[in-house]
């Protein structure tokens, strides 16, 4: 009798899609997803309102929020291509953190940013988050255990180009991506479950 493959299941990648979608569905139904007032509505990303009426809580509800099908598609093709392996890696709870944490990060740095220049603009969406679990394929590279699989050149070509749009693109917020990154490496590195200690 042959067994059966111990197959890694992505549940929280997939729950994370699932609240995506929904919250696009239900953007629509309440009069559109690209339509501004709907987005706002909805927890989308506005520094003015963050600072001025301390609406802290958009930096959180703004990763859940897309602009069109067209913005959402994206996201979440990479979100799943990106996000069952890095979860498979670093198991659903360190996983999560990552995901959360460097959107988090992206929000904070466009808040940042936006302050600095007083070009503020609506800002949503999960790709600072999945910016910071794209930075785990870092770690892939450098681990003895996976850097095989990864190499290097590749990974580092990988990031640059999905970087680089952010920086001639308008509409693309490249500070939402930067730091969705840096959050994201520096937990990778730092919740990395196969580490090697000395």
């Amino acid at each position: 009798m042959s067994e059966k493959r111990n197959v890694y299941r992505p549940v929280i990648t997939v729950a994370l899609i699932v609240i995506n979608v929904l919250v696009l569905l239900a953007e629509t139904l309440a009069g559109g997803s690209e339509n501004s007032m709907v987005s706002l509505r909805f927890g989308a990303l506005y520094v003015p309102y963050v600072v001025e009426k301390n609406e802290w809580w958009r930096l959180f509800t703004s990763m859940f929020i897309h602009f069109g099908l067209t913005h959402i598609a994206s996201n979440m093709v990479s979100l799943y291509m990106m996000g069952r392996i890095v979860e498979a890696y670093y198991g659903k709870i360190r996983f999560l953190v990552i995901y959360l944490a460097a959107g988090l990060g992206g929000g904070l740095l466009t808040l940042v940013t936006e302050l600095q220049s007083r070009d503020f603009s609506l800002t949503a969406g999960a790709s600072g988050a999945i910016f910071g679990i794209m930075s785990a394929f870092v770690v892939f590279a450098v681990n003895p255990l996976t850097r095989r699989a990864f190499p290097i050149r590749r990974v580092i070509a990988g990031i640059f180009f999905a970087l680089l749009p952010g920086f001639y693109t308008t509409g693309i917020s490249v500070t939402a991506h930067i730091g969705g990154f840096i959050v994201g490496l520096i937990l990778a590195f730092l919740l990395d479950p196969y580490k090697r200690r000395s």
